[in-house]
């Protein structure tokens, strides 16, 4: 009868293996969390979309604030509908307003509500806002509300940027193609506007250029 075959085996080299393949598992494991972590991987896409118009209102003393329209994506402005128009006939009512600026707006205070502005190269933070509005029109939601911010005019021209984007890029807003900025009084000013791309800002992982607003504004010669 031939004998059966017993495998050989060593203690020694079966446990030098399985502390080799317990350190391969362990660098694997870590390597592989380390990619999924990386904020040059892990980006998320926008949830929402918004399309922003920008209004410089002037008093006679100079500028008053400036006016903030967004109009939001469809889905977006489903769900806002679906959460607050309570009746569901595809009007926002004043008490519905009332709420959606409580619970789906105020909170934007902790991001300066997308805005972030500069007057004379100096931050203006926006903690504050009036003035709310939300409207259904079509099931399509836009927001509108008015942040102060007062900068009297002189001779001198004071210059004010405001870049408006979500840092997170949960949302992404871009400015309209259809009069994306416009001014409101001012009739006793010089006053001009540039939107352009700030190559200079960034933000998300520094992947991208906000788009800002550039206000100018002076008292006219005599």
């Amino acid at each position: 009868m031939t004998p059966a075959c017993i495998p050989w085996y060593d203690p020694l080299i079966m446990d030098f293996q399985k502390s080799i393949f317990s350190r391969f598992s362990t660098l694997l494991i870590f390597i592989l969390i380390s990619v999924l972590l990386s904020p040059r991987v892990s980006f998320s896409h926008p949830h929402v979309f918004v399309v922003t118009r920008l209004v410089a209102v002037f008093d006679g003393k100079g500028l008053a604030g400036i006016r903030v329209r967004w109009n939001f994506d469809e889905m977006f402005s489903s769900m806002i509908a679906g959460d607050y128009d309570q009746n569901q006939n595809g009007i926002l009512e004043e008490a519905e307003i009332s709420k959606i600026r409580e619970e789906a707006f105020s909170y934007l205070a902790n991001y300066d509500y997308f805005c972030f502005a500069k007057i004379d190269g100096k931050a203006f933070k926006v903690k504050y806002t009036k003035d709310f509005k939300a409207v259904l029109n079509d099931g399509k939601l836009s927001y509108e509300f008015f942040i102060p911010c007062h900068v009297a005019a002189s001779e001198k021209a004071k210059t004010l940027t405001m870049a408006v984007y979500d840092p997170t890029y949960y949302s992404a807003v871009f400015f309209a193609e259809n009069q994306p900025v416009s001014t409101e009084g001012g009739t006793d000013f010089e006053i001009s506007t540039l939107l352009d791309e700030n190559k200079e800002e960034s933000y998300y992982y520094d992947m991208l250029h906000p788009w800002e607003l550039e206000l100018r504004f002076a008292l006219k010669n005599a």
